[in-house]
């Protein structure tokens, strides 16, 4: 199944970290040497193999578009995406990997207007690190710490970004942080009774974006709606029926992908539940064997069911 590797780069809590992710625009770190192999060369570095590049990029979303011409959401997830790979990849290559996709998808003005923006968020992100260790230092602690950061960060932005660019590219996030930090100062409040406080939360939830309510509500839903399905094929209920209740829930691409998540989940269910007759029945014949020559079977067996990246999650299921 192909997942999405979404990377916002920087929120409430990334922006504590933001020194140690962004080590490596020093130049002071190099990269991990890569795996050689098909499996390697299947994406842009081996820890996103079986990802889908982030950002929804395509020439018609410029025609038209209410910021200017620029989809930045997409740009910077696309630009984040990439950017997780630092580390495996420098930060030359990354910056011309991101160009060429640009090219690739964009026309020469649109991708010419695309690596002016990438540019710029380049370089906030290098003055971030400066910025973010000045908060360190200053050692302001709690709330009003974090709030200090956050300012200081959203200042830090006007610097590079213009308000649409600054809102199509952050809006959401700061939006989500700015609820985040309310309501943070709310539960630290001590003078707030149990009563007072329940009823300030009750006012931010009603004052809630209603983008904001869906994407806070999100994995509550899903999970009320794997309940829902768990309990509909104990009654007898086909795949076909899990399918159409989740389609109507949420959409038909949505119930596509848990449904594929389904199948991948039950192959997987199916291969442990075959290793472990496998292994049992391997056991009993090397009963009185010695330990070495028992694990060294038991190796052999994984190695022939699974990949090197399955055989560590084995411990999960292995007898205790």
């Amino acid at each position: 199944m192909q997942i999405n590797r979404t990377q916002w780069a920087i929120g409430l809590v990334g922006v504590v970290a933001v020194g140690a992710a962004w080590y490596f625009l020093s130049g002071d770190a190099e990269p991990v040497p890569a795996e050689s192999g098909d499996a390697a060369s299947a994406a842009f570095v081996k820890s996103m193999d079986g990802t889908t590049p982030d950002g929804n990029i395509t020439q018609n979303m410029f025609t038209g578009s209410a910021a200017g011409g620029l989809p930045y959401g997409e740009l910077r997830r696309m630009f984040d995406y990439y950017l997780s790979a630092l580390g495996e990849k420098t930060l030359e290559e990354i910056v011309r990997q991101i160009r060429e996709e640009l090219d690739k998808r964009l026309k020469p003005t649109q991708a010419d207007a695309a690596k002016k923006l990438l540019d710029k968020y380049l370089d906030y992100k290098r003055e971030l690190v400066t910025v973010e260790q000045a908060q360190q230092s200053a050692g302001q602690a709690g709330i009003k710490g974090i709030k200090q950061r956050f300012a200081a960060m959203q200042d830090l932005r006007t610097k590079f970004f213009s308000p649409q660019e600054n809102e199509g590219m952050f809006g959401f996030e700061d939006a989500y942080d700015t609820d985040a930090i309310a309501r943070l100062e709310i539960a630290q409040n001590d003078k707030l009774s149990a009563e007072q406080k329940r009823d300030q939360l009750a006012a931010l939830d009603a004052a809630m974006p209603k983008a904001l309510r869906e994407e806070r509500d999100a994995p509550r839903q899903v999970i009320l709606l794997e309940q829902r399905a768990a309990e509909m094929r104990a009654k007898g209920a086909s795949d076909q029926d899990v399918y159409n209740m989740r389609s109507k829930a949420l959409n038909p691409e949505a119930a596509a992908r848990l449904a594929e998540v389904d199948r991948e989940e039950a192959a997987w269910k199916a291969r442990i539940n075959g290793y472990l007759a496998e292994r049992s029945k391997l056991m009993k014949q090397l009963a009185d064997a010695p330990a070495a020559e028992r694990d060294a079977a038991i190796a052999k067996l994984q190695q022939s069911k699974f990949s090197p990246d399955e055989i560590p999650r084995l411990v999960a299921y292995e007898p205790q």
